[in-house]
């Protein structure tokens, strides 16, 4: 049985100031001494500060703040954690715990350390979560030592509920390992593997990529085709709030049938852009849909927008009734929608396209969206001329992965959600995967960092963290029967940036496993350790 991922995202107004009073002497310190060297903020894929081949320590110095700290204050907003261009809305508000402007906000102009907020009241603005930073950097304090840091994890990480287990801490700044334990020992990671599929996905795809739904007109038969674009978060809710809509779609449709002199059409859908079978391994589960390029609201049979949820059967019939349903709203009657595949004669009638997948990485992990992490997983065989089923998908990963040159050894990729207990990872290559998102060299994996849920505010942590390192560690969680795994970065007492991987299987028990990784992670922050 799956044991599904812990609450959502949800509004944590009543923690701000609980928290924000407990991290300022942090914020405070941490600023201080990085407030000079914020530079411009740019979205993924923009052009960036010079490259090199590793951070230096300046940058890591700087961004630790912004890393651990980001969404401290103003994380929570009934908005929800994302705006339409796909930054985090709370990024632009958390300087409110600050006391000056210290960066730049997500509008591009430019800002000096110390200017005081543009108006009464005003948040200033913030800089980016992992922006690459130019300038002239600082001297950072040294890393962690490693005897330090193992006197430190090693009596948590025996902690009995973690059964087997493996461990690695890195140094962001260099890529170095500072801690391990059984590090290179693949175990079942759990949802942590979507850190490997967004990874992949973005290096495949790029930042700015939409997946596109869309309608042909297929002038020999007078059908109109719906054709799945592998968009699991196209809605046909009446607020579409930032994703692609299918009352769009059938609106425009209509129009351009209109325009045709067509009233009467026979409806099919197409959903040929997936191969094999749509059943996960798991069978059928609350936590997933089919997997099929075609589905409106991830198939979910009642409200809700993430999380375990009843799921329709038929994901991609019900999405073409729906917009049957929808054209005849708009004057156009259609037959009952039947499976077909679109021509290379067919005329495209209308499109509606989803957020740019660095939005839906940040979505996929935060909320731990397992429909999407599977979709990601597929575009990117796709994207690379693999077979778009489970298989050609892990390959897929497994495939970008190497090419980025991270360590492999080991891993096997089952699926894109993690899901599948067959799945393999190891530490190293988790905290791999972590530093090489934070890389300036390569700004379009930077949503895999800015994505990961905040302790204590967001996502799958939301309810984690309530005493502690509630708001410096961000990290994707994974939960399945017998396993529980957390991987992502904190920052430490000294201000230093440091990318983690905890996996354990064979757990005694979900609360217990959790609470003992929390204690781990909680140290890190807290640990100077560099003695």
């Amino acid at each position: 049985m799956v044991v599904p991922e812990l609450r959502p995202w949800r509004a944590a107004v009543p923690h701000v100031v609980r928290i924000a009073d407990a991290v300022r002497p942090r914020l405070a310190r941490v600023a201080a001494a990085t407030g000079p060297w914020f530079t411009r903020g740019r979205r993924p894929g923009s052009p960036q500060a010079p490259r090199v081949a590793r951070p230096g320590t300046g940058w890591y110095t700087a961004t630790a703040a912004t890393a651990g700290l980001a969404l401290a204050a103003g994380v929570a907003t009934a908005a929800g954690p994302w705006d339409s261009s796909g930054q985090r809305t709370a990024e632009r508000h958390r300087a409110v715990a600050l006391e000056a402007s210290r960066g730049t906000d997500h509008e591009g102009s430019r800002a000096r350390a110390g200017t005081p907020p543009r108006g009464p009241g005003a948040a200033p603005p913030a800089p980016s979560v992992l922006t690459g930073l130019g300038g002239t950097a600082t001297a950072a304090r040294s890393a962690p030592a490693g005897k330090a840091l193992a006197a430190v994890l090693d009596p948590l990480l025996k902690d009995p509920a973690l059964g087997r287990r493996s461990a690695a801490v890195v140094d962001a700044a260099t890529g170095r390992r500072l801690y391990g334990a059984d590090s290179g020992t693949a175990l079942t990671p759990a949802s942590t593997t979507k850190i490997a599929t967004a990874v992949a996905a973005l290096s495949a795809l790029g930042p700015d990529h939409r997946l596109t739904t869309r309608t042909v007109y297929e002038p020999d038969t007078e059908e109109v085709v719906l054709v799945g674009g592998g968009d699991p978060t196209l809605t046909a809710r009446k607020s579409a709030k930032g994703s692609a809509s299918l009352r769009d779609l059938a609106a425009r449709t209509a129009a351009a049938l209109a325009k045709r002199g067509v009233r009467k059409v026979t409806l099919s859908y197409d959903t040929t852009l997936y191969k094999g079978g749509t059943t996960h391994p798991i069978g059928v589960n609350p936590n997933i849909a089919e997997v099929t390029p075609l589905m409106a609201d991830e198939a979910r049979a009642d409200d809700s927008s993430n999380g375990p949820a009843p799921r329709v059967a038929d994901p991609a019939a019900d999405a073409a009734r729906t917009f049957g349903d929808l054209l005849k709203e708009h004057g156009i009657t259609a037959t009952p929608p039947g499976p077909s595949k679109s021509t290379t004669r067919a005329t495209t009638l209308a499109t509606v396209s989803s957020p740019p997948l660095s939005a839906l990485v940040e979505r996929m992990l935060t909320n731990s969206d397992n429909d999407l992490a599977e979709a990601l997983a597929r575009h990117t065989a796709v994207a690379t001329g693999k077979p778009a089923d489970f298989a050609g998908a892990g390959a897929a990963v497994t495939a970008r992965l190497k090419q980025l040159r991270l360590p492999v050894k080991g891993v096997v990729i089952k699926d894109g959600s993690g899901l599948d207990r067959a799945g393999r990872l190891t530490a190293d290559l988790l905290t791999a995967l972590l530093v090489t998102a934070g890389d300036p060299a390569h700004p379009e994996l930077r949503p895999v960092l800015t994505g990961l849920p905040v302790a204590g505010f967001t996502g799958t942590l939301s309810g984690r963290y309530a005493d502690g390192a509630a708001g410096v560690v961000r990290a994707k969680t994974g939960t399945l029967t017998g396993v529980n795994t957390l991987a992502g970065t904190v920052v430490d007492r000294d201000g230093r940036l440091l990318a983690f991987a905890f996996l354990a299987n064979d757990t005694t028990g979900p609360d217990a496993a959790q609470a003992a990784l929390d204690k781990a992670a909680s140290a890190l922050a807290a640990c100077g350790c560099r003695v």
